[in-house]
């Protein structure tokens, strides 16, 4: 698979991911709700100082800012990595996968780096507290930030909940009684394109590195004869 190729498919993730992003930031309000979909398909703007599906390191801006510089070093390994495995010819399906992962870490680490300097309006940390606090009003990318480098936040606004408030049979241990929501998760296309990277490695890992090892067992048999010979000469 050419670089090129793989270029491509980064670029395509990483316009959607920011296209949307940019248009929730700036046509939503915050914790706002749009029905795509009935009820199991939302739009439901959140900004999320953390990882992917809202985990998070802590929330000290020491933190946030821990996690972006994690982010960034993700990306410049991954920049490497990507080029590696291209010349070296792994499997499609693989690379495919690779490129996937790059994207959305790529994504978020826009968020985190930008955002904060380019829109007015974002989360804001309180040290008495310990906590982020929302916003009122719509976001506007006027470049007087709400925060600084390396402190913005990752917009999300991906919501499915297929099964919601439902109360749970009280023989249930723990969460009997207690309404209950299946997938509560919100997150954004970049998330969604690392998810579906790793799991199709996972799902696929044993297709995708099987050339590889017969491959490796070619260039060593090979070798072995070439050595063989050299000695029968000898």
């Amino acid at each position: 698979m050419r670089l090129r190729y793989v270029i491509f498919i980064i670029l395509i993730i990483l316009f959607a991911d920011q296209g949307l992003k940019i248009w929730i930031k700036t046509n939503m309000l915050y914790q706002d709700e749009k029905f795509i979909l009935g009820r199991w398909f939302r739009l439901y703007f959140i900004e999320n100082a953390g990882m992917a599906y809202g985990w998070k390191l802590g929330n000290s801006e020491w933190a946030k800012m821990a996690l972006t510089l994690f982010r960034l070093g993700a990306v410049i390994f991954g920049s490497w990595y990507l080029v590696k495995i291209v010349k070296q010819n792994y499997h499609k399906g693989f690379i495919i996968c690779a490129a996937l992962i790059y994207a959305g870490a790529l994504g978020n680490l826009i968020d985190s780096l930008f955002y904060g300097m380019i829109f007015d309006k974002g989360m804001v940390y309180n040290a008495a507290t310990d906590s982020y606090f929302g916003y009122d009003g719509l976001a506007k990318a006027t470049g007087k930030g709400y925060s600084s480098f390396l402190h913005g936040h990752v917009v999300d606004m991906l919501y499915f909940p297929i099964i919601e408030n439902k109360i749970l049979p009280d023989w249930i241990p723990v969460w009997g009684g207690k309404p209950f929501t299946f997938f509560q998760a919100i997150f954004n296309i970049a998330d969604a394109s690392i998810s579906t990277g790793v799991i199709t490695i996972l799902l696929f890992q044993k297709r995708f590195f099987k050339h590889r090892n017969e491959e490796e067992t070619t260039t060593t048999v090979e070798t072995d004869s070439e050595t063989g010979d050299d000695a029968q000469v000898m």
